[in-house]
């Protein structure tokens, strides 16, 4: 694997010497290429196939900016990660995270207290039974010491600017209604001690080196069966954010973001709900979404009702099963990578980085037995699963501040201009209103690239024809695959 990712920062540096030339990336579903460098795959000609329906890609039609592609480091990622030999877990790391010669994975999620995919439930203020601590004298980062923040200081050593959201998935216990760790709603009494919570993880956090770029309030806050968990409906959010968190927050001078929701893509009232609410509102960067119900283009309906807040994706379980023969990298491609930044979200995270062949670990009553890792950790052995390659087919050649471009999408319309067959050299229109286009998405980089990644989620072979500033390319894509293609935008 190393050799691999050496040879593919090679290739990188030395490719698109002009804007004639196309390289790709390509997995393919028997497992011969894993995110694999192909080198030159077509040029640009003048020459245009008449009949073909083309992606046509418009650097001057732009959207939104990329903030990264990554994985939730949760505490058991971490706690596998440090079991690991020092040197093992540096070169995984290192393949992961490095910029230059690693995959780029460029965005983490982290857990603020623990997930269910903790050994044990946590916070950062627990107390015995009947206890409470409105001044917080008792808060303490200690159990992440052992894992989150040392694995999280190797990442930065790696890539100093890659973007942290941090998510709690419940308040300490003696906050809460139920007294319970699994449901029951923050009492209200309780609202101002937890956004005083909030802000002394996020200078806590700094203190050791690690800067939280946003928080979600909270994981999942429709869903009270996860241990640990906490539901919340939108109105009492909106009144934590505009009475509390949001006033603590620029009273400490934190520059960190607010983003509301986290939840599934079927309740796009959840954050208008919210930002309804002019006074939450402006303490308010955006809302995050998941995948596991509803349709995805309830993120562009969130985004075309307050284009002034932005759209985060900031879970997905993403697996398969152990030891196949084949990748299925084709539909969570097109889904998590396409679809996902087609609906205007400026990062992916998928669930989550690490994992042990046992899916461990997880809470009792509630932790996810099936959340495979995007690498498997089993001693210093590391298998890296569908997860981690869906994820490179973007990070690793969209880096944060790619903007997304226009390109021709399945189903739009497409215009090809033939030759009349009475009349040669006289020239007509075809209107194609449905092009039949491979699932698509494409990104401007900062360096001048243009990328675009492709997934054929069908059973025959596609010949992509791409228009780019009045030039025209034909690629062939096998069934059942995924690439990355890549060429210089002057």
């Amino acid at each position: 694997m190393k050799r691999m990712i050496t040879a593919a920062a090679v290739m990188l540096s030395g490719i698109c010497v002009s804007a004639q030339t196309i390289s790709s990336w390509v997995t393919s579903p028997d497992r011969s290429n894993l995110f694999t460098p192909q080198g030159k795959v077509a040029d640009f000609e003048e020459k245009r196939n008449e009949r073909a329906a083309y992606i046509v890609v418009d650097p001057a039609r732009s959207y939104q900016t990329m903030d990264g592609f990554g994985f939730a480091l949760t505490g058991g990622s971490a706690e596998h990660l440090m079991k690991m030999t020092p040197s093992a877990r540096h070169e995984i790391l290192r393949e992961m995270f490095d910029p230059k010669e690693g995959m780029a994975f460029s965005y983490i999620r982290l857990t603020l207290g623990a997930s269910d995919l903790n050994s044990f439930v946590f916070s950062y203020d627990d107390l015995p039974e009947g206890k409470e601590d409105f001044k917080l004298k008792h808060f303490s980062l200690s159990q992440d010491l052992k894992d989150v923040v040392p694995v999280m200081n190797e990442i930065l050593g790696l890539n100093p600017s890659i973007r942290i959201m941090s998510s709690p998935w419940s308040a300490p216990v003696w906050m809460k209604e139920s007294g319970d760790v699994r449901g029951g709603k923050l009492r209200k009494d309780c609202y101002q001690v937890y956004a005083e919570y909030f802000v002394k993880y996020v200078q806590a956090m700094e203190k050791e080196g690690i800067h939280i770029d946003a928080v979600t309030i909270q994981n999942e806050p429709l869903n009270s069966r996860n241990t640990p968990s906490m539901p919340w409906d939108p109105a009492d959010q909106a009144e934590f954010v505009k009475n509390h968190l949001g006033p603590e927050f620029r009273k400490a001078g934190l520059d960190t973001e607010i983003v509301v929701f986290d939840h599934n893509c079927d309740r796009p009232d959840y954050a208008l709900a919210i930002y309804n609410d002019p006074e939450a509102a402006q303490y308010v960067s955006g809302a995050a979404y998941h995948h596991y119900r509803g349709d995805l283009s309830a993120m562009s309906y969130v985004y075309e009702a307050r284009p002034d807040k932005k759209i985060y994706f900031t879970e997905q379980m993403t697996v398969e099963r152990p030891g196949m023969d084949h990748i299925d990298i084709a539909w969570p491609v097109r889904r998590l990578i396409i679809g996902v930044t087609r609906n205007w979200s400026s990062n992916v995270v998928l669930w989550n980085l690490a994992a042990d062949p046992l899916n461990d670990p997880h809470t009792d009553n509630g932790g996810c037995s099936m959340c495979q890792g995007a690498i498997t950790i089993d001693g210093d052995k590391v298998t890296r699963n569908l997860a981690y390659y869906v994820i490179a087919h973007a990070s690793r050649l969209v880096p944060p501040g790619s903007k997304r471009i226009f390109s021709t999408a399945p189903g739009e319309r497409a215009i090809s201009i033939c030759e009349d067959e009475q009349h040669p050299q006289m020239w007509r229109t075809n209107v194609i209103e449905k092009a039949d286009v491979p699932d698509n998405v494409t990104f401007l980089t900062p360096q001048g690239k243009i990328v675009m990644i492709l997934s054929n989620d069908s059973w025959s072979r596609k010949e992509v024809n791409i228009q780019y500033n009045g030039k025209f390319a034909r690629i062939r894509l096998e069934p059942g695959s995924a690439a990355t293609y890549v060429w210089d935008a002057e």
